[in-house]
């Protein structure tokens, strides 16, 4: 093995996961990509109705790729109906 790709490291498997897949948002950046206000988006996590959360603590980052898969629809208020 040649000094050079010794010194790069080893390159990561061709079908490994690229860094997007694993980025989270905090619920400020949610809510801008969202379009809502910040305390609609709390309510709804406090509610279970946002996919992809996760409690770290007393912080709350939510899955980047979950939330743009999930579709809350249009019938109720900004982020779904409550109970």
């Amino acid at each position: 093995m040649s000094r050079r790709a010794c010194q790069n490291g080893p390159k990561p498997p061709a079908d490994a996961p690229t860094h997007a897949a694993f980025d989270f948002l905090t619920v400020d950046e949610a809510a801008a990509l969202l379009r809502v206000n910040r305390k609609t988006l709390y309510e709804s996590i406090r509610l279970g109705q946002v996919p992809g959360v996760l409690h770290l603590r007393r912080s709350i980052r939510i899955r980047r790729d979950t939330l743009l898969a999930w579709q809350p629809g249009n019938s109720g208020p900004a982020l779904g109906e409550k109970p």
